[in-house]
């Protein structure tokens, strides 16, 4: 089922980021650079990961468990994906940030919304990761403080996706490309979170095949929300943005 799943990520995904990539080309990739150097680097890491994945994953359902060179293959799929899971991590987190930055364009009081948010979440991941960050030593895995950290990074970039999203709903100009990319973002934390929650839960079952089951269900939704995340982006910059009428743009100019 993992290698099942991983196989349609790859076979679904990748297309995916290709056309939101070529769509960003033809409009937004200017107005938007953090959403594009995201993509570039989803784009690559995923290309990055995608042989060691795969490998681990194809020698996991062949061969009997515990097995050498399934260790083997699982510590070099880790090394590459927890690398690329912070690298994407704070791409992510400059992404919704600089999606707050346009939100407040039109605000009376967009500076201090801006300094609000922007220091806050800054400060809050580098506390963090001055908190879970553990110095490297052969018995010290990297995936025990990143993993943490880069959770961390996620909460804090879904609470601010939520304050994006109240501050265009509440504008009186509806934003429609920022409101779908705002979407999508969201869409992608919440299948992200539980997803993962249901993984977590079901390593404490004692039942193995209700464990697996489970697992494979969190797997499934982490899946669905990311492919719903890329085909909301690639539909956004898709549709071309309609021109600003001669009202927006006296106020975007005065």
């Amino acid at each position: 089922m993992d290698l099942a799943v991983q196989l349609c990520a790859y076979l679904v995904g990748l297309p995916l980021e290709v056309l939101t990539i070529a769509a960003m080309l033809h409009d937004g990739f200017k107005r938007y650079p953090f959403v594009f150097a995201y993509l570039i680097t989803f784009f690559l890491t995923t290309v990055a990961e995608m042989p060691s994945s795969v490998a681990y994953y194809y020698l996991r359902l062949i061969l009997p468990l515990p097995n050498a060179r399934v260790d083997q293959a699982a510590e070099e799929y880790a090394w590459w994906y927890w690398r690329d899971e912070a690298v994407l991590q704070i791409l992510v987190f400059a992404v919704v940030i600089s999606l707050i930055y346009y939100a407040t364009a039109r605000l009376a009081a967009r500076r201090i919304v801006r300094v609000g948010l922007i220091v806050g979440a800054v400060a809050f991941a580098l506390v963090s990761f001055l908190v879970h960050y553990q110095n490297p030593a052969p018995h010290v895995s990297y995936g025990l403080w990143a993993t943490a950290w880069t959770r961390d990074l996620r909460v804090c970039a879904a609470v601010l996706d939520l304050a994006l999203w109240a501050i265009l709903i509440a504008a009186r100009e509806k934003d429609s490309r920022l409101l779908m990319l705002t979407c999508a973002l969201g869409i992608m934390f919440a299948g992200e979170a539980v997803g993962e929650s249901l993984r977590n839960l079901a390593s404490s079952f004692v039942s193995h095949h209700r464990g697996h089951i489970l697992s494979d269900a969190g797997g499934l939704l982490v899946l669905i929300s990311d492919l719903g995340f890329l085909y909301i982006w690639w539909r956004a910059f898709r549709t071309p943005k309609p021109p600003p009428n001669e009202a927006a743009l006296r106020l975007h100019h005065s």
